[in-house]
């Protein structure tokens, strides 16, 4: 059973299974319990590269298994359910009904440090900004308009404004943002290891591949014709005192208590990827001019009233 605490923590899985092709997978293997990808296709009537994205995005959110198996044919993906029930719990805690939120979007280029190197480039909603594969590009005015960024070594950070009352301190942090591997190739080529990091304390990681070049991004411009970046996938970090939590699932990583309630002024959200990690796909970050998702990096910062703070 996968159990979901809030409506937050369950938004990943809320927007997998909005999907009908989705539904209908997860749908078939519960009537046969195991298929493999050609055959998933040939029920739905859809393409076996059709199917793969739809797949992998069940599998990442926990849904179902992927298992290779080797038969007379050669190696074939096997999927099955890893759940038996979904369980949403969408009453919210004593704690969380007390807690006052706000609520901030930071653009891709905003970015207030970095560290880069080719390929590389920024693009805006009508055009390149700079050269691609020329770290200096991040350096131009016109960054601040990028909403789509990509680098293959290296890390962009941002800075989080710290807009609570005085006296109050941070109790948890959700940050949504799209998110892939950026450069050409084959599979195993592709993946990256994407590292996340606040005030720079490591918070953990996510290992990403590049969105298939068949489906081209919801909002991505016309004018961009390049095969790869044309979306990402949306993720969620949530930071609280229990822990670090990305679509729901803890990431078993240990955690400073007090990263966020010593966090007095501006956060710094950096993201990271190094070829050396032995993934050298490296790293893409789309805004709300690009990819699937119409939003930029969105934050919300959760804190309690003064008087419940204080018992």
């Amino acid at each position: 059973m996968l159990k979901i605490n809030g409506l937050m923590q369950g938004l990943p899985v809320f927007r997998t299974l909005g999907s009908d092709v989705r539904m209908q997978i997860v749908q078939l293997l519960a009537e046969t319990e195991r298929m493999n990808l050609g055959e998933i296709a040939e029920r739905l009537g859809l393409t076996s590269g059709a199917v793969t994205p739809h797949i992998r995005k069940l599998e990442e959110e926990g849904i179902i298994c992927v298992t290779s198996e080797h038969s007379a044919r050669g190696t074939q993906k096997v999927c099955s359910l890893a759940v038996d029930q979904l369980l949403f719990d969408v009453s919210a805690s004593v704690e969380e009904r007390q807690m006052i939120a706000y609520e901030t979007q930071i653009r891709i280029g905003h970015y207030s440090d970095y560290s880069v190197k080719a390929p590389c480039g920024l693009a805006g909603a009508d055009r390149m900004i700079g050269s691609a594969d020329d770290p200096r590009s991040f350096a131009y005015p016109e960054r601040v308009d990028a909403e789509l960024l990509w680098l293959s070594d290296g890390y962009v950070e941002y800075r989080i404004p710290n807009l609570l009352p005085e006296k109050q301190e941070i109790v948890q942090l959700t940050i949504s943002f799209e998110i892939s591997s950026a450069l050409f190739g084959s599979p195993e080529d592709t993946l990256s290891e994407l590292k996340f990091y606040l005030n720079d304390a490591y918070i953990g990681k996510w290992l990403s591949l590049r969105c298939p070049d068949s489906a081209r991004g919801i909002y991505t411009p016309l004018w961009y014709d390049q095969k790869e970046r044309l979306y990402g996938y949306l993720k969620m970090l949530v930071i609280n005192q229990m822990g670090v939590y990305l679509d729901g699932a803890r990431i078993d990583h240990e955690l400073d208590p007090n990263l966020l309630k010593d966090s007095k002024g501006d956060l710094k959200l950096r993201f990271e990827t190094h070829p050396e990690s032995g993934h050298g796909g490296g790293l893409a970050l789309y805004g709300s001019g690009f990819g699937n998702y119409h939003q930029n990096i969105h934050v919300r910062a959760h804190y309690m009233p003064e008087d419940i703070l204080n018992g």
